[in-house]
């Protein structure tokens, strides 16, 4: 007998991630308008319907692709932690060294674009805004100084720069320096 969908042991983890990947390998190509069901589903060799049972829309399909990303980039800036547990801005250190620095796992230009289309994106808006708050809420201890946030909205300028300029994120070397430099040392507690 041949083996065909039929006779093939279903892999869900392996199809979802599967179209994860090919519409992050389309948006990467031609951005977020080739990310259509129908190339997706091609590219990862299921049928639209395959999609549809593990995405509803296309907007669902790009919102899991975004939280993808997300958690790669977040293991990014893990991976880039400094040492010190209770280091001052030691979150903010390994955001600005992940956003401005080479990607280790290639994630930095599925993230670039996505980014990209988060400014005209409500929903990936409120997807980055969520993010964003449960990391500070996880580093609140060592980063919620407002003068890190001031740090971090500069690298994201930089990136952004960067983005504008069609630049190479490893072509930030001086910038990054010096943006992690405005880190420095915890201020003086105020009596």
């Amino acid at each position: 007998m041949p083996a065909n969908a039929y006779s093939r042991k279903k892999q869900p983890d392996l199809v979802r991630r599967a179209l994860l990947d090919e519409a992050a390998q389309l948006a990467m190509e031609g951005g977020l308008s080739a990310v259509t069901v129908q190339a997706v589903a091609a590219a990862a060799g299921v049928t639209k319907g395959g999609l549809f049972h593990h995405f509803a829309s296309k907007q669902a399909l790009v919102e899991a692709m975004f939280a993808d990303v997300m958690e790669r980039f977040d293991a990014e800036i893990d991976a880039n932690l400094p040492e010190e547990v209770g280091e001052f801005g030691r979150f903010t250190r390994a955001y600005v060294e992940t956003l401005l620095g080479g990607s280790e796992t290639n994630v930095g230009e599925t993230f670039d674009m996505l980014s990209a289309a988060m400014m005209t994106d409500a929903n990936l808006a409120v997807l980055w805004s969520d993010w964003l708050r449960l990391r500070m809420e996880r580093h609140r201890d060592t980063d919620s100084d407002p003068s890190l946030e001031i740090v971090r909205f500069a690298a994201d300028g930089a990136w952004l720069n960067l983005q504008c300029q069609g630049r190479a994120r490893s072509s930030a070397g001086t910038i990054r320096e010096r943006i992690v430099a405005m880190i420095g040392q915890q201020p003086p507690a105020i009596a």
